[in-house]
């Protein structure tokens, strides 16, 4: 079996990297002696992600799952431009195995109070930064009113929802209840008030949705930021920020993407200032008090 039949066969696993609003948007194409990693346009997200920044995010993070996952097969594949997998004259160096690609979760519940140590951060690199919860409550509300009253931002969001398991994709892609840490009464208003848009918006909708997540950033913890490196890539950015949220994870620590803040043209500006660089990637770090689910895949 060739390598590429071997990895082929292994595509689950891969298929457990991270995406915006888990849409798994890469399409592997499987040839010869190369597998391209191309882009399926139904599941990216033009509106809420209208410069294809987390689409980059979501194929880089692919495509370092696909490296680790070789890696421990014992094949000899690296990463070229395309972006594609090609034979390589060695293994792939990585510290990661496919445990912790099985293991990783986000969890979108409560965290336990603390920030991240700071030889974690140390040990993530550069091009990270660190903002203490607290400093960006106000910003995160006005993200929120951003993403509910923005109709095409929220519609979008509406069709990556899966809020019950009656959802016929309920078990393959999307954002269900149980992964966004609701209850099902909460599940069932929101996707009421989703389903209704055009009148909930009217009536006060996205100060609504916005003023139930304020709490979320009250307490002691970490926000974390991904930085764009000098050359722009966005698709080498993906494999860090993946690398970065597999550190994290041996440490026993979660994440919960909070990408509004950057999508906000308002929030994204003073985030900027803030971190002194473009962030690429932000999301809160820490120990989530109850066990996060595993996240569907197709």
């Amino acid at each position: 079996m060739s390598w590429v039949e071997r990895l082929r066969a292994n595509e689950a696993i891969c298929r457990r990297a991270p995406s915006a609003h888990n849409t798994q948007p890469w399409r592997p194409e499987y040839h010869p002696d190369e597998i391209t990693i191309g882009v399926d346009p139904a599941r990216s997200l033009p509106d809420s992600d209208p410069t294809g920044r987390d689409l980059a995010l979501g194929i880089g993070a692919f495509v370092e799952t696909c490296l680790i996952v070789s890696a421990e097969l014992g094949l000899t594949v690296t990463a070229a431009p395309g972006p594609r997998l090609v034979p390589a004259a060695d293994r792939y160096a990585t510290p990661f195995t496919i445990a912790d690609v099985e293991a990783r979760r986000v969890a979108r519940g409560p965290y336990a109070p603390g920030r991240v140590d700071a030889a974690v951060i140390a040990e993530l690199g550069p091009g990270i930064a660190h903002v203490p919860t607290r400093d960006l409550v106000s910003d995160l509300a006005v993200a929120d009113r951003w993403l509910f009253g923005t109709p095409a931002v929220a519609v979008e969001l509406r069709d990556w929802l899966r809020l019950s398991p009656a959802h016929p994709r309920y078990h393959l892609d999307g954002l269900t209840d149980r992964a966004l840490a609701l209850s099902r009464f909460e599940a069932r208003v929101l996707s009421a008030a989703l389903r209704a848009y055009p009148v909930t918006r009217r009536l006060g909708l996205p100060a609504l949705l916005a003023a139930s997540g304020r709490g979320l950033l009250r307490y002691d913890g970490s926000v974390l930021v991904l930085l764009a490196d000098d050359d722009g890539d966005r698709i080498a950015a993906g494999r860090r920020l993946l690398r970065t949220w597999l550190t994290l994870a041996r440490h026993g620590l979660a994440v919960h993407p909070l990408s509004q803040l950057i999508d906000c043209p308002a929030t994204a500006s003073r985030l900027t200032e803030r971190v002194g660089g473009e962030p690429l990637a932000v999301f809160r770090v820490g120990r989530p008090l109850a066990e996060p689910v595993r996240s569907a895949r197709r």
